[in-house]
């Protein structure tokens, strides 16, 4: 059976149940992904730092990481050959290209250091993405924007307007809206004394970068929590409540990273509450293994849940990003593998019949909703897959591994000589 005639039998199948095929391949190549740029180099950047730190760990030894910007653009080029539709690229501030070798202090960025990340998503329309980069630092070794320190602060501050200015460079020469996401580290091991005054100056921080002009049509500020980090288990100072209150007292989007809280907590859950008092939310899709490590995302229940979420509420609300570093396997299959497995949720998602669903739980058929649920899980998406693939010029099933084992051969082997 040829992949049409698959899609053909698996679009009859989902007419019967009110689910147009053909209509959620059109939605699925509208939703952009941004794929992060740290996962092709273990989140070293370009400054030539060879020690995390933040909480920060990328574990294992996989060859042939990308080791400059040459090879971290032409491993990005190798991901997109395999991941459909059209996406964008999340960068951190540590990413900045010095073509003059003349390197600058992160206080100090400007756009013309991005000219190289701009051209190369420009030729590929392709969005940009940004993040302030508060780890890895000898300034971020205790704290940064909730610092005790006000010339250790004061830089941190420096940084994260530097950072919006080059977000608003990103969106005016791409004409494509920047979401400029900030995370920091801050917090404590052990039991504080007082949690207030760090956060008191985080506000303060913060109320100091926003206080820099920018076009909030190009620019989404989004600020992101976290339960804990290595370092920092007992207090994190951004945490969800934080940042929950601070992004709505500021209209600005709170992030949702769905390793970045307690185990028992689902972010697909929280999605829908954020969206009645939110027009936007942000997330990061990763995999947490008990914790925050960041593993590569599946197409598994957790995955789909969030997915769900952002179907029914509207794709458009949803400022979708992946977020993971995985050192211990081939980091282009790791990207690809994440990407698609996203979109896989998306589509699975794009599929259901959600009329039916919610008129049965409003009625409290709760018998039937089960039943449907389940049988849904058998439907043929993957025939709806393999078109969608096939449409975008990518290949189907596992059939895009043996790219990625000839460019490991001929091209990330080499790196290692």
């Amino acid at each position: 059976m040829t992949t049409r005639e698959g899609y053909e039998t698996a679009r009859e199948v989902y007419r019967k149940i009110g689910v147009d095929t053909d209509a959620a391949i059109d939605e699925l190549n509208k939703i952009p992904i941004s794929m992060h740029c740290w996962q092709g180099d273990d989140v070293a950047g370009f400054e030539g730092n060879t020690k995390l730190s933040g909480g920060i760990q990328a574990t294992g030894n996989y060859p042939g990481k990308a080791r400059n910007p040459e090879e971290l653009m032409m491993d990005i080029d190798m991901a997109f050959r395999l991941i459909p539709g059209t996406h964008r690229i999340n960068l951190h501030a540590s990413y900045a290209i010095f073509d003059d070798g003349d390197p600058v202090d992160r206080d100090q960025l400007e756009p013309k250091h991005f000219k190289k990340w701009v051209e190369f998503a420009k030729e590929r329309n392709l969005g940009l993405d940004f993040n302030p980069t508060f780890f890895s630092h000898p300034k971020a070794s205790n704290a940064t924007l909730s610092s005790e320190e006000e010339e250790i602060r004061r830089f941190w501050i420096d940084h994260g307007k530097c950072c919006l200015r080059i977000s608003e460079y990103f969106a005016t020469e791409l004409s494509k809206p920047c979401t400029m996401n900030i995370w920091i580290p801050d917090g404590l091991k052990d039991i504080p004394a007082d949690r207030f005054s760090p956060r008191f100056r985080l506000k303060d921080s913060l109320d100091q970068i926003l206080s820099l002009p920018y076009d909030k049509e190009k620019v989404n500020v989004a600020v992101e929590s976290k339960v804990f980090g290595i370092g920092v288990e007992s207090y994190t100072v951004g945490s969800h409540e934080f940042y929950m209150n601070y992004a709505a007292k500021n209209n600005i989007l709170c992030l949702l990273d769905n390793g970045h809280y307690h185990p028992t907590e689902s972010v697909a859950d929280k999605i829908s509450s954020m969206l009645l008092f939110s027009d936007k939310v942000a997330l990061h899709v990763t995999r947490s293994v008990r914790w925050d490590s960041d593993h590569v995302v599946l197409y598994d229940e957790e995955t789909k849940e969030i997915a769900k979420e952002i179907i029914r509420n509207g794709s458009d609300r949803v400022i979708l990003a992946l977020d993971f570093f995985d050192a211990s396997i081939n980091r282009i299959s790791a990207w690809v593998l994440g990407m698609r497995n996203m979109q896989k949720a998306l589509l699975n998602a794009l599929l259901l019949p959600m009329d039916q669903l919610m008129k049965l739980q409003n009625a409290r058929n709760f018998t039937e909703l089960m039943v449907l649920q389940e049988e849904l899980k058998l439907y043929p998406i993957g025939d709806v897959w393999n078109y969608f693939c096939e449409l975008n010029g990518v290949p189907q099933r596992e059939e895009w591994y043996e790219e990625i084992r000839d460019y490991e051969r001929n091209v990330l082997s080499k790196r290692n000589e």
